[in-house]
């Protein structure tokens, strides 16, 4: 005996606006570069990714040693809280932010302490500072934040810095960079005169890997040496690594489709805006929308659109930049859902 349907099938999911994903195709001759090497299956690859160790090192004008590659930047931020915290420590880091970072505190024994946004949805710098104990061995800053787009201004970030004891470990993670405007602060020029500052970087954003997973965090000497320690034996693949080296020599082609998706972004947030949502400035591939207690009515209209927005229950919801009409079919939601509730 088989069931009867008693209710219409959901919509197929046809526009990807959860992940924060490039939604265009690799970069010119990174697909060729990653299948040449699928010959290679039947080997494990280099532990020591060397080949993409010296070309971020070259890239980034940094030594080679101050170079960890990892499965993604979320693999590399595991490590760098576990080398660093234990039972006993806390991790600290602004909310609501990345979501991997309480997971990653929790991973390694230590306690998350989360310090609130501030108005504006920006890391309240200030209340962080306050928040520090000598219990505090990491501290997390998102800039851009995910998932509300905002960023620190530099001189407030350096204050922070400055601040922060030297025993402590200062995470600075910038996976959404490359889509801020020029006057972001710049990480790997900050880590070169602070011993204690990690920046964490991916190649999952701009570069369009998400699938190949491959990150990297720039730190000194002792830290990335701890870091290595702690981390899973290959952890990035052959391909991924050829498709990253790939990746970093189409600098002309990476700025036109970041400057693509910049665009995109500043239209659909001005037509937010034009349809009455309240909006912070995003500077990376996304825009947040503050929903509170709606967030998942929000969401079900989403998804009978068939659109899968990032949500988080009783705060907001996110939606990435994709191609044009996947923007356009949020919109339509966001202006339909506007005009029931105004």
């Amino acid at each position: 005996m088989t069931d009867t349907p008693t209710s219409t099938p959901p919509v197929t999911a046809h526009h990807l606006l959860a992940g924060n994903e490039n939604p265009y195709p690799p970069l010119p001759g990174v697909l060729e570069r990653a299948t040449a090497a699928l010959h290679t299956l039947n080997r494990y690859p280099d532990p020591a990714a060397t080949r993409l160790v010296a070309a971020l090192a070259d890239h980034l004008n940094v030594p080679s040693a101050h170079v960890v590659v990892g499965p993604g930047s979320v693999g590399v931020l595991f490590q760098l809280v576990r080398a660093a915290a234990g039972p006993g420590d806390e991790v600290l880091f602004a909310w609501r932010s990345f979501e991997a970072y309480p997971e990653a505190a929790e991973l390694a024994g230590a306690t998350a302490a989360a310090v609130p946004l501030a108005d504006g949805e920006v890391h309240d710098l200030t209340a962080m500072a306050a928040a520090l104990t000598p219990r505090t061995k990491v501290v997390l800053v998102c800039n851009p934040n995910n998932p509300t787009g905002t960023a620190v201004p530099p001189a407030e970030l350096v204050k922070f810095l400055d601040a922060i004891p030297d025993t402590t470990l200062v995470v600075l993670d910038e996976a959404y960079r490359e889509f801020a405007p020029e006057d972001t602060p710049d990480g790997i020029d900050l880590y070169r005169t602070r011993p204690n500052l990690v920046v964490l970087r991916t190649f999952s954003k701009a570069y369009g890997l998400a699938g190949l997973r491959v990150g990297y965090a720039v730190a000194h000497d002792t830290v990335a040496a701890a870091a290595r320690a702690v981390a899973l034996p290959f952890g990035v693949s052959r391909i991924a690594q050829d498709a990253a080296v790939e990746s970093l020599a189409a600098g002309s082609e990476l700025h036109d489709r970041v400057r693509n998706l910049v665009a995109e972004r500043n239209r659909v947030q001005a037509a937010l805006r034009t349809q009455g949502w309240p909006l912070v400035e995003s500077h990376a591939n996304f825009v947040w929308l503050r929903l509170g207690e709606h967030t998942s009515a929000f969401a079900a209209s989403c998804t009978e659109a068939g659109i899968t927005a990032k949500v988080f229950p009783g705060e907001g919801v996110r939606l990435s930049i994709g191609e044009p009409d996947a923007n356009d079919a949020a919109l339509a939601v966001a202006a339909a859902w506007r005009a029931r509730t105004a």
